[in-house]
């Protein structure tokens, strides 16, 4: 009997209590402890968030109303720090639109009180049997992922969803690929994971970069050349589209190709032969093509700097890769994954991010998407003095920013540079300011009056906060 009292306490779950009232602290640490679980208690959202960056807890329970920082805004911390862990929210307040905002936010569940011990035990199970369902099927997915080309994307959202869904579709294809997105979308990521998953796994993937290549060097890579053919030509070379025979050939950049080459590639790919420069012999090629570009090149077909035959013939099966300023909600997996990642390489122990950071890198747009992410995330680990990451630790700039700070632009005047400084304080307390000002309103019912008087600001000044910030009321209520 001991025995299994001991293993009880071993593995006892993690809770905390999140509540500014100390009767329903303690009252649910008792009803919780007697069920067997480790409760913890704190009594505001702050220090809350401490705890929870510094052991893992198993389920979250935290007031709708507090004061400081109240339960949603904890909520939507929590689902950027450990987006697996499942909330529940406790509210005096039962009303219809706090447990739809609660639940909009990603919390698991909703209570009002009074409450009864069965309730909140009944919940906790459900939120535990939750969590065990999500950790699982997590795992499965690492496990698919290495043997299917997947173990280096990061996202869970419908937009990455749709994009796995169409690699596994084409992969099995010999069908050509063209890969739109902007920069540090993943495109060549997608490459290697349609390969893996074709028919021709086993044989080479050839990846080409055809906008660091000059033209002239580009052609004979491409299709090889033999000795003698050319200044310089001192040996023969085989080309990439032989190199990658009976595998799969990516030629990223497609755009930067100039149209000669173009012409060259078109008759490459309508006739499956290749003739190296200099030689007179045709050579049969077996590939599979898959292309990128982060331009749009039906404008350039429109401006007849790309072949249109060509863009026909490389246009079979479009995947179109989303921005990451439109996959948000995959911002907490990936800000964890490179987490991790750096602080196993570079051996410092960082184990999350300040609030703070968390609101700057929600209000970023990432114009370099998840590549941007992943610098802005190394450079943050290397950077922060302790082990959490902070706001300044992120070292994000704004267009004036590098404007600024171009050596190679030209000279700001005095006046200018002033403005630029100005420009350059607003932008980074932007993101705060939004946040603090829509809390606000949120937790007065998204009255004006009571959300300036709570703020101790005169309501026309508030106003004025709220046009300088570009707040709409009715746009934030409905989002």
């Amino acid at each position: 009997m001991e025995t299994c009292r001991q293993e009880k306490r071993q593995n006892k779950l993690n809770i905390i209590v999140v509540d500014d009232e100390a009767v329903i602290r303690e009252g649910m640490r008792r009803i919780l402890a007697a069920e067997g679980y480790q409760a913890e208690t704190s009594a505001d959202g702050r220090t809350a968030l401490e705890k929870i960056q510094e052991q893992d807890f198993d389920v979250v329970i935290t007031d709708l109303k507090m004061p400081g920082m109240d339960g949603i805004e904890v909520l939507k911390t929590i689902k950027i720090l450990q987006p697996e862990v499942p909330v529940i929210i406790i509210t005096g307040y039962s009303t219809v639109s706090s447990a739809v905002d609660a639940m909009k936010n990603g919390a698991f569940d909703y209570i009002a009180k009074p409450f009864s011990p069965e309730l909140i035990i009944d919940k906790v199970k459900k939120a535990i049997d939750h969590k065990t369902l999500m950790i699982d099927s997590f795992s499965a997915k690492q496990e698919l992922g290495p043997d299917h080309g997947f173990d280096g994307f990061v996202g869970e959202s419908a937009e990455m969803q749709k994009v796995y869904r169409r690699i596994l579709q084409v992969a099995p294809t010999d069908s050509t690929v063209l890969i739109t997105g902007e920069s540090g979308t993943g495109k060549e990521l997608t490459a290697r994971a349609i390969h893996t998953n074709s028919l021709r796994q086993e044989r080479p993937f050839v990846a080409v970069d055809c906008g660091s290549l000059p033209e002239t060097l580009l052609e004979s890579e491409l299709f090889g050349h033999i000795k003698g053919s050319f200044t310089g030509a001192i040996h023969s070379k085989m080309g990439l589209f032989k190199v990658a025979d009976r595998g799969t050939l990516f030629l990223d950049d497609i755009s930067n190709i100039s149209l000669a080459t173009q012409a060259k590639l078109m008759r490459v790919l309508q006739e499956r032969v290749l003739t190296p420069i200099g030689d007179t012999q045709p050579v049969p090629i077996d590939i599979r093509l898959v292309v990128a570009t982060n331009i749009n090149l039906r404008a350039m077909v429109t401006k007849g700097t790309f072949r249109e035959d060509l863009f026909f013939r490389i246009n079979v099966i479009p995947i179109q890769l989303p921005p990451l300023r439109e996959r948000k909600g995959d911002l907490p997996f990936l800000i964890r994954h490179f987490l991790k990642k750096y602080s196993g390489e570079i051996g410092k122990e960082v184990r999350g991010m300040a609030p703070g950071a968390i609101a700057v890198l929600k209000a970023y747009e990432f114009p370099g998407n998840v590549r941007e992410l992943e610098n802005i995330i190394e450079r943050a680990v290397v950077l922060c003095e302790g082990d959490v990451i902070r706001g300044n630790d992120l070292e994000l700039r704004s267009v004036e920013e590098e404007r600024y700070l171009d050596l190679n632009s030209v000279p700001l005047s005095l006046e200018e540079l002033k403005e630029t400084k100005k420009r350059l304080r607003e932008r980074a307390t932007e993101p705060i300011e939004k946040a603090f000002v829509i809390n606000a309103l949120k937790r007065n019912n998204w009255n004006v009056s009571r959300a300036a008087e709570a703020t101790g600001m005169l309501r026309p000044n508030f106003h004025a906060l709220l046009k300088k910030l570009g707040i709409s009321i009715i746009e934030e209520q409905k989002g």
